[in-house]
């Protein structure tokens, strides 16, 4: 317990999954912690009573990650209320668009790449500007939830596989741009994790099945189980890990896009 006591945390895209999961688990470990919403402020603030309901401390805000003024405006009200900001979890991102190349629009490309690539960047950027009028680099941590996507490409979805792919070298850039400050950037690469984002298999019992056969572990992971590599990754316990991924898929990826 208070593993990240005086730190703040902002969590994007935290009223449901994995989002939610890592928010629960960082305010469980002593950190302050900063909800964000795009949609369905009912689930956000959801999210915040239950962390008070347990002793701690959590504000919900709208954001739109893909929107470089509403990110801005978003880091001006939680330096107002929050000052410096320790932990940035780049997490909010959305599917793709289920759609091969030859048939996709330029607004279905855009709409996926904006939320999941530039919305981290956005975000990073403003966490950065952040740091720099705190002065305080060495121990804050940004972390990314990618996907194994990021990796493991699959037809149809060339939105998604390029947005996750790109997160990857987009932190590990950083990471080396951040190195000499002692401030570090990971990745965690989840697989199948049982949250809405993947209701259309948890939804249907023969493709839930179909799916967790070909997982080693054969099951599906917990968000749980994604926010307690988070936690690792935002504590003190990683000050010399940078520039890396950590897979949670239950060996899913080793497999490959075949399986």
């Amino acid at each position: 317990m208070n593993t990240l006591k005086g730190k703040t945390a902002i969590v994007t895209g935290s009223s449901s999954g994995i989002g939610e999961a890592i928010a629960i688990l960082f305010a469980k470990e002593g950190a302050k912690v900063i909800i964000t919403y795009h949609s369905g402020p009912d689930r956000a603030e959801a999210v915040v009573e239950q962390i008070k309901k347990d002793g701690g401390v959590a504000k919900a805000y709208q954001l739109d990650v893909s929107n470089s003024d509403d990110v801005h405006q978003f880091f001006d009200k939680v330096d107002k209320d929050f000052g410096d900001i320790t932990i940035l979890v780049n997490n909010a991102g959305i599917n793709g668009s289920n759609t091969p190349v030859e048939d996709m629009s330029i607004e279905q490309f855009d709409k996926v790449v904006k939320t999941n690539l530039y919305g981290p960047f956005f975000c990073s950027r403003e966490f950065l500007h952040l740091k720099k009028k705190y002065k305080t680099y060495k121990g804050s941590r940004i972390i990314n939830v990618t996907s194994i996507h990021q990796y493991v490409n699959v037809p149809g979805n060339a939105d998604y596989n390029a947005s996750k792919s790109g997160m990857r070298n987009f932190a590990y850039t950083m990471a080396l741009e951040l190195a000499s400050r002692e401030m570090t950037v990971n990745n965690i690469a989840p697989g199948m994790i049982l949250t809405p984002i993947n209701e259309k298999v948890i939804d249907d019992p023969k493709k839930l099945e179909r799916a967790e056969s070909i997982i080693p572990f054969h099951r599906g992971g917990k968000p749980e189980e994604v926010a307690n590599v988070a936690l690792f990754l935002a504590s003190d316990a990683s000050s010399y890990v940078t520039g890396s991924t950590y897979t949670v898929d239950g060996a899913l990826s080793i497999l490959g896009p075949d399986a």
